[in-house]
Formats: C-alpha cells, sequence, structure tokens
C-alpha cells in the first residue's frame, strides 16, 4: 500500500469490517450488521472517515469496493491476527489480500486472470525471479479432504494452461485456504492457510523442489 493507514485501534473493529459494505450505511445499519452498540459502532466509522476511508454525508456513511481490502490490510500492519481479519471478508476481498501479500514481497501481480480454450479463471498470479505462483484462493468455512484434491487437480489443471499459453513459463500451482488444515501438501500442491502464507512466500525459493512445478519442456 501507497500510504500506511493510522487507525486508532478500537478493540472491536475486526467485528467492523463485516459492516462495511458498498454504498451508504447508517450507524443503527452498521450496529445490527455487526451486534455492535452504536456507540462503538459510531466510533469505528467515524476512524475510518478520518482516515480517508470512505465519505461521510449527514448521518450516513458511504464505502466503496476496495475499502473493506484497505482497512483490513491496516489492521494487518497494526498486528491483528491475518486469520481473524481474513473470516471477515468475502471471497473476493480473501482474494485481495492473499494478491496484497504478494505485492508486499516484491511479487509482479495479476488477480482473476482468464485463460481461453478452454475457458479458465485463475484467482492470483504472483511472478518474481521468472517463476509464476499461481493461486487458487478457498475462503471455505470448512472443507473435506476429497473437496481439496478436487480442488488441487483443477488448480494443476490451470497451470498446465497458464504455461502451454506462455512461453518459457515456470509456474507453481498452490491453494490458500482460511483456516489451517492437517495436509500440507496434495501431489506437492502446497496446501497454504492465510495465516501462514507471509512465511510461505518467503521461503517459497528454498522450499521450490518440493513442490510441483510445472514449466514448458
Amino acid at each position: 500500500m501507497t500510504q500506511k493507514l493510522q487507525l486508532k485501534i478500537h478493540p472491536r473493529m475486526i467485528i467492523g469490517l463485516q459492516g462495511i459494505i458498498p454504498g451508504g450505511v447508517s450507524v443503527k445499519d452498521f450496529s445490527a450488521v455487526t451486534k455492535m452498540n452504536s456507540n462503538d459502532s459510531k466510533i469505528i466509522l467515524d476512524e475510518f472517515i478520518k482516515n480517508d476511508i470512505g465519505t461521510k454525508q449527514d448521518d450516513s456513511y458511504f464505502f466503496e469496493v476496495g475499502d473493506k481490502l484497505k482497512i483490513a490490510v491496516a489492521l494487518l500492519e497494526r498486528g491483528f491476527p491475518i486469520d481473524e481479519i481474513s473470516i471477515a471478508l468475502d471471497w473476493r476481498d480473501f482474494e485481495g489480500l492473499t494478491a496484497e501479500i504478494l505485492s508486499e514481497k516484491n511479487f509482479a501481480v495479476l488477480k482473476n486472470m482468464m485463460l481461453t480454450k478452454p475457458r479458465m479463471e485463475i484467482d492470483v498470479v504472483g511472478i518474481r525471479l521468472g517463476i509464476a505462483i499461481l493461486i487458487d484462493c478457498k475462503h471455505w468455512k470448512r472443507y473435506s479432504t476429497s473437496a481439496l484434491s478436487t480442488a488441487v487437480k483443477k488448480q494443476i489443471e490451470r497451470t498446465k494452461q497458464y504455461v502451454a499459453k506462455t512461453p518459457g513459463a515456470i509456474a507453481v500451482p498452490v491453494i490458500v485456504t482460511l483456516y489451517q488444515d492437517k495436509i500440507d501438501f496434495i501431489e506437492n500442491v502446497p496446501i497454504v492457510p492465510i495465516f501462514q502464507f507471509g512465511s510461505f512466500v518467503d521461503e517459497f525459493y528454498g522450499n521450490i523442489d518440493q513442490m510441483k512445478t510445472i514449466g514448458t519442456d
């Protein structure tokens, strides 16, 4: 992020993330969504406005699509637990948070990359030092091993298509999940909970020989 937000931290600010929806919201609406009292709701909403997140007009607070992610990143920088923040996000914001972490680690990042013939979408692509990390973000509240295995197979297929259409590419398929799971790899594809994703990226090049790598023959 270009500008660090100086949010005064309120203990219920993560809960407040759930009340950030595009369009206008009153203190009463925000309280109803977050189950917070109106006093706490107003303090948190006013703090967002002070940091140029959203605008206030009369008694309504107006937010844009990217505002929730801005707040999430600011809370992350202030030491709030990434898994708690991620739960408060929807799947699109979760993809944005994953992309933001890669960007902070000096990766070139593409979101929602479309491939054609066959038509496929890759949630997040991070490229650095000639290697692409192709990420499928799973903002699932719960999942089974079979569901993860299916997700891995599909991501391997997307990675093969990406490499076939990108001359000279070397790519690693990765699944990023909301929660910790007992499984670290399926078919040598890393299954990484979001709270470990930053350290996974830091150690990526040192551990790449343990991962499924797909390149042009």
